[in-house]
């Protein structure tokens, strides 16, 4: 039997220590430890899938939390279906002892867990849908304050209405103009597209 451990964290910025102190103290060697930066939207983490490759029939595997696992609340369940029967794995998640697939294995200690399952699952999804609804909520109010979002557009060349009207009346070609506004010619078309729109309206 191998004992591994599985560590998930959604961007590169976000620390894993929490969960590999967790891991540490259980005794999952760091070799057998794999970790992903990812969202839990999916499963399609390259780390994870690593892990699956290696685990077989009777090898245990430790998460700190179900929702380390992922968010997705129908994947999740699939997953860990995968895992334990197919795969016949063993499963711990550490912050609910209730999720031990070693214990209670007669059928009501698998309908418990099952039920627990389900809860936890339901609730990691529903708390991402929550934190991309603030996010949203959050963005559309900044927004209504003025905050601007993304890169800050250059302004316009001084010359660039002149040369715009001279590519325009056909007096130079799109290629001259961009050169002397010191544009690149997809970026003068561009800009050239949002003026005549703002101009029509």
């Amino acid at each position: 039997m191998n004992i591994y451990g599985y560590i998930r964290v959604s961007t590169k910025e976000q620390n894993e220590d929490r969960q590999l102190i967790a891991l540490n103290e259980i005794g999952v060697s760091k070799e057998k430890i794999f970790m992903d930066k990812l969202s839990g939207k999916d499963f399609n983490r390259p780390q994870y899938k690593k892990l699956v490759k290696k685990l077989k029939k009777d090898d245990l595997l430790y998460i700190k939390s179900i929702d380390r696992l992922g968010r997705n609340y129908e994947e999740i369940l699939e997953q860990w279906r995968m895992l334990t029967k197919q795969k016949q794995v063993d499963i711990v998640v550490i912050d609910m002892p209730l999720l031990d697939t070693r214990r209670g294995k007669d059928l009501m200690g698998t309908f418990l867990s099952d039920i627990v399952l389900q809860v936890l699952s339901f609730v990691a999804e529903n708390e991402r849908t929550t934190i991309r609804q603030r996010q949203a909520e959050g963005i559309a109010a900044a927004k209504l304050k003025g905050v601007q979002f993304g890169r800050p557009s250059k302004p316009l060349p001084n010359n660039f209405y002149e040369f715009y009207q001279k590519w325009k009346n056909g007096e130079i070609t799109c290629t001259l103009a961009a050169k002397e506004c010191g544009m690149t010619i997809s970026t003068f078309r561009y800009q050239s597209e949002i003026y005549e729109k703002a101009n029509s309206l």
